[in-house]
């Protein structure tokens, strides 16, 4: 079952004008605040009538301007999480996932209560009021009541934008979890690419109102032309597979026959991990650097150059762990020589890969 979503409506002084599909996994909305994720995810819900559009769910129409159909919210069997859990403060946890539960069709294959506590990690908070728990907690309780409804797909507007980084890498582990254990589309607003490298199955980069590039996870953020953040926040997604743990703390990857050296993860030998890593992270040397500290050096064929109006660079370096991104000086790409075909090697701290940018 997959989400097919075709929208045009006016936006402020845009038009929003998108068509898309979601399949199941987490198809995310990314973009600068303003590009019209939320209004997407807005009207999916019903809670905006968009003039002209079609929305279907698998084989129910929710929308269609051609033919006057438009379900109300109420009748769309969506889960919405938004930024604030929205929790009723009055009654404990489990009274309020047993909420959601009023609005599970009869018949439907709803989640199992006791599996949906187990995988959100919930069972020692049952009892206790939403005022007693943690931004992170409210939010996989959140999480918890949406999975409960039976809904036949989740929308998440932006459900970690509240959050410190610390409840962040505390929630961020229940998404995956969700992603990779509910077969129903997620459509989840972000405008952090942490959070892309981490979920995304399916990535939709609006800008203005308009889809400009879609895909996946690595094939989206290692494309230098995309970068709806800036510059600054500008990165790549290399895959790999734990192989070893060493006593010194760091982690060992196998990376398509490439060995990467990061900070000690939690993640057992065999685990498939996602890391990003930031541009602005990558040193580039045309011949393979001798004597220096960083542990992961990778040999590669630049890809592509593209430069700003400013000083810098973005180079997209083809490697055979997967592409890598640098951003450097345009100064430094004209004393490298660098050129589309060059070989040349990308050089990665290890401590630069922080642990949010590390997920299953």
């Amino acid at each position: 079952m997959k989400l097919d979503i075709e929208i045009h409506q006016p936006m402020g002084a845009l038009m929003l004008d998108v068509a898309f599909s979601a399949p199941p996994g987490v198809t995310v909305l990314f973009g600068r605040s303003g590009s019209g994720k939320t209004t997407v995810v807005n009207a999916v819900a019903g809670l905006v009538k968009p003039v002209r559009g079609r929305i279907s769910l698998g084989d129910q129409v929710l929308q269609d301007s051609g033919q006057g159909i438009w379900l109300p919210p109420h009748r769309r069997r969506l889960g919405y999480v938004f930024q604030d859990a929205r929790l009723f403060p009055h009654l404990s946890v489990h009274q309020n996932l047993v909420y959601g539960r009023r609005f599970a069709p009869r018949g439907s294959a709803a989640e199992p209560e006791a599996r949906v506590i187990e995988m959100l990690g919930i069972g020692p908070l049952l009892q206790r009021r939403p005022g007693a728990l943690s931004g992170g907690e409210r939010q996989r309780v959140a999480l918890g009541r949406a999975l409960l409804s039976a809904p036949r797909a989740i929308l998440a507007d932006e459900p970690l934008a509240a959050l410190d980084e610390a409840r962040k890498a505390e929630i961020l582990p229940y998404f995956e979890r969700l992603r990779d254990e509910v077969a129903i589309p997620i459509l989840y607003v972000t405008h952090s690419a942490a959070e892309v490298a981490r979920l995304a199955t399916t990535v939709v980069v609006l800008q203005d109102g308009r889809v400009v590039r879609q895909g996946t996870a690595a094939e989206v953020l290692s494309d230098p032309s995309v970068t709806p953040l800036g510059a600054r926040a500008a990165g790549a997604v290399l895959l790999g597979t734990v192989v070893a743990h060493h006593e010194d703390g760091l982690c060992e990857l196998d990376a398509h026959g490439v060995r990467l050296f990061l900070p000690g993860t939690v993640h057992p030998v065999g685990t498939a991990l996602r890391l990003r890593v930031a541009a602005q992270e990558v040193i580039l040397s045309r011949a393979r650097p001798d004597g220096l500290s960083a542990l992961n050096i990778l040999p590669g064929t630049v890809e592509q150059i593209r430069s700003g109006e400013g000083p810098g660079a973005l180079v997209s370096i083809r490697t055979q762990a997967g592409t890598v991104l640098a951003r450097i000086t345009r100064r430094s790409a004209a004393a490298l020589d660098l050129n589309v075909g060059t070989d040349c090697h990308a050089v990665i701290k290890s401590v630069a890969i922080a642990p949010e940018d590390v997920g299953g």
